[in-house]
């Protein structure tokens, strides 16, 4: 019996080794850590338990029979996040690169089914070179298959990607279906298709990084929802984001202790909007003054800077929160901010995450540009996003709300549960310099002015809207808190069902 048990141990000890120990130390040379370094660290320490350890490859062509790991170039199991359970599923870069093979993809299948079945969490760190090629149509078959496993998993179990690595070809698509990508500095990239071959075909000249790093997707395409400096920092910040989340849509959102306040007011909020309407002011300031603690995650914080969307508690319950940014753009809406909101808000009512939303908007984007990249259908988004939501829904207007854009923005009309208003909300069609060149477009210059200050005494303030209710009540700014953690109390218990359906045909 000892000589089987020591048998055992030195096959696990080889199946951990993954690729040997001089490609750990390229690894290593490369500021990067090992999949199962990752898994280590991302994990309650000791809680990992490994699913197929001795799995192999079972390919012959190409020399490959002589060529097999134990593991087959991914590390997969469960574990637990402060003491919540997690399937995870870390790519091997030190055995086949990371490519993806038949067995490799089944690997990665296992742990997606369970934890569908389970539900729990799936987190995939992702560092690998693609399909394997000697494998063929059995690697592509493989990633369809992954493909599927995310798709039917999207809104029932919250999934994340992480980008540790390289992430080309087939690989990107898994991460693109669920629900959040991170990536590293400056060691992670993703693309369909790597430099070589858009040399080939465009002619165009490109590093991995200019194609596909973190400056482009985090910064530019919005692909991922944030970047992260390391991998330490990067399986942190995961760590903290899943404290957030529910384990699944069966589940309500997680509540922890606080320690804030429930009925805090905040004074300063009072001095918050500037008197010049034109004058911006950080709209996260009032996010990290309303919700418990400060503690604030935001998604996609370098992306679509004019609209800020993330997670908060209040009174230790999860709200997702969405606001116009003033500081960017003036908070306008564009084609950017409205997808990055609308694939969040979608995401909170998948998994009854009740939605705070501020508004500071003028309206949406004009311009050429907008008109020819769908603005109208980009937009359209976030206004069907928060018209299907039937999670509680509370709104603020701190300043300017005009237009469509008012609309959008959770509205009472678009089934707002609560929508408050501070003194200094405009709520208009537009602004008043504006609008009265147009209703008056045939009086002098002074009669405009006249006229323009006419208009801001009749529109440029909240009670018109108040008066036909479809604000719930103008408040006071510091007692914000206070009346967002009231009004959540009293939705705990909403029950709203939409029409029945297959699915809906959002405006993609």
């Amino acid at each position: 019996m000892k000589e089987i048990l020591e048998q055992l141990e030195a096959k696990r000890q080889t199946a951990r080794a993954g690729g040997g120990q001089k490609r750990i130390d390229a690894q290593h040379a490369k500021g990067k850590l090992t999949a199962r370094e990752r898994i280590d660290l991302l994990l309650d320490e000791g809680s990992f338990e490994e699913f197929d350890m001795f799995v192999e490859h079972r390919a012959t062509d190409f020399g490959m029979a002589d060529q097999k790991v134990p593991g087959d170039g991914v590390v997969t199991g469960w574990g637990t996040i402060n003491g919540r359970t997690v399937f995870v599923f870390s790519k091997d870069f030190t055995v086949f690169g990371g490519s993806l093979s038949s067995a490799h993809a089944q690997k990665i299948l296992k742990v997606q089914r369970q934890a569908l079945k389970m539900g729990a969490p799936i987190i995939g760190l992702f560092d690998a070179g693609g399909a394997r090629i000697q494998e063929g149509v059995d690697s592509l078959a493989g990633y369809a298959d992954i493909f599927l496993e995310n798709t039917l998993a999207s809104g029932v179990i919250p999934q994340i990607a992480v980008i540790m690595g390289p992430c080309a070809g087939g690989d990107v698509y898994s991460p693109a279906i669920m629900d959040f990508i991170f990536m590293v500095k400056d060691t992670s990239y993703m693309y369909v298709t790597g430099p070589d071959v858009v040399k080939t075909v465009t002619h165009e000249d490109v590093s991995h990084e200019d194609l596909g790093g973190y400056r482009v997707h985090a910064l530019k395409s919005g692909v991922a929802d944030g970047a992260f400096e390391n991998d330490l920092e990067a399986l942190t910040q995961v760590r903290r984001l899943i404290d957030f989340l529910p384990l699944s849509n069966r589940e309500k959102p997680p509540e922890r202790e606080s320690f804030d306040e429930p009925e805090r007011e905040e004074p300063s909020l009072d001095t918050l909007v500037p008197a010049n309407p034109n004058k911006p002011y950080d709209m996260k300031e009032l996010i990290s003054k309303v919700v418990d603690e400060a503690d604030f995650f935001e998604i996609s914080p370098d992306f679509a800077k004019n609209i800020v969307c993330g997670f908060a508690r209040m009174e230790g319950r999860t709200v997702g929160v969405v606001a116009n940014q003033p500081q960017v753009l003036a908070g306008v809406l564009d084609i950017d901010a409205s997808r990055k909101a609308a694939r969040f808000v979608r995401f909170c009512d998948a998994f009854s995450i009740p939605l705070i939303t501020f508004v500071d908007v003028p309206g949406f984007m004009p311009g050429t540009r907008q008109e020819q990249g769908g603005l109208i259908r980009h937009g359209a988004k976030l206004l069907f996003a928060y018209a299907e939501a039937t999670v509680p829904k509370l709104t603020v207007i701190t300043r300017k709300a005009y237009g469509g854009a008012y609309d959008v923005m959770s509205s009472k009309h678009i089934r707002g549960d609560l929508n408050y208003a501070w003194p200094t909300a405009e709520i208009a069609v537009m602004g008043s310099k504006g609008a009265v060149e147009i209703i008056f477009r045939n009086q002098t210059a002074d009669e405009l002015v006249a006229r323009e200050a006419e208009y801001k005494e009749r529109f440029a303030n909240p009670f018109v809207a108040a008066s036909r209710g479809y604000i719930d009540d103008v408040i006071m700014p510091h007692g914000t808190r206070r009346r967002l953690v009231r009004g959540l109390r009293s939705l705990q218990g909403k029950s709203l069902q939409n029409p029945w359906k297959k699915h809906d045909n959002i405006p993609l």
